[in-house]
Order: C-alpha cells, then sequence, then structure tokens
C-alpha cells in the first residue's frame, strides 16, 4: 500500500500537527481536503462570523494552491453550519466570491450543533489540474 501523499499550505504545519491530521491528500488526480476553519494564527476561533468564514474560504485556498489548484478545480464541497438559516447570506456571500460563476460544483450544506467552538467548516474534493 502506499503511503498517503499529505498536502499542507505553508506555515500551518504546527497546528495540523498537534490535531493530528493533514490538511489534504492526494490520491491520484483528486484531492480530498480536509475541513477548514475561520481560525486565527494561533488556531482559535475568529468570533464574528462574516471574518470566520472569510478565513475558511482563505484557509480553504491555501490548501488549494499548495496542491496546485483553485476554486475552479473543486468538483465537490460539504459545508458544515451551526445555525443554516441565520448563517446563509453571509456564507452565499463569501461563497459567490471564492467559486464563481456556472458552472459550480456539488454542494452539501449539513446543519451541525457542534464544531469545536467554531460555526462553519468547509471540505471539498478538487481534481489535480494536469501538468502542461
Amino acid at each position: 500500500m502506499a503511503k498517503r501523499d499529505a498536502i499542507f499550505p505553508p506555515g500551518r504545519e504546527a497546528l495540523y500537527e498537534k490535531h493530528r491530521y493533514s490538511a489534504a491528500i492526494r490520491s491520484g488526480d483528486l484531492l480530498f481536503v480536509s475541513g477548514q476553519v475561520g481560525s486565527r494564527e494561533d488556531g482559535s476561533a475568529e468570533p464574528d462570523f462574516a471574518k470566520q468564514v472569510e478565513l475558511a474560504f482563505q484557509r480553504l485556498d491555501a490548501v488549494l494552491k499548495a496542491a496546485g489548484c483553485s476554486f475552479d478545480d473543486v468538483v465537490d464541497v460539504t459545508t458544515f453550519h451551526t445555525d443554516p438559516e441565520a448563517q446563509f447570506e453571509t456564507v452565499m456571500a463569501v461563497r459567490d466570491k471564492a467559486i464563481g460563476a456556472p458552472p459550480y460544483p456539488n454542494w452539501t450544506a449539513v446543519g451541525v450543533t457542534w464544531l469545536a467552538g467554531f460555526d462553519f467548516e468547509i471540505k471539498v474534493i478538487a481534481r489535480i489540474p494536469q501538468a502542461a
């Protein structure tokens, strides 16, 4: 069995090591990205919800870039929300900036009661572009 091909964004390795998981795993031409949250540099939750969502998308962007991907390569999205109805408009505004125009990736939104102190989390699967 091949060893996992882990991807880490620059500067965040210690945080992933502390919590014992990889930011993403490359498998063939697919990238499986762990849930990204709106954490500050020290790993704590950003208290402002809109900023927390923006940070989560920034963290996701950094992981995608570390693997040679962008939001254009994302094919499947799962988001987790502690209060989906109240948070929907804020999330969609940030999402629209990051994801852009159609065709959109698949998307599943899940309401949850606990996200380790966070209110939003996003995980994706992306197709890694072929080198030219």
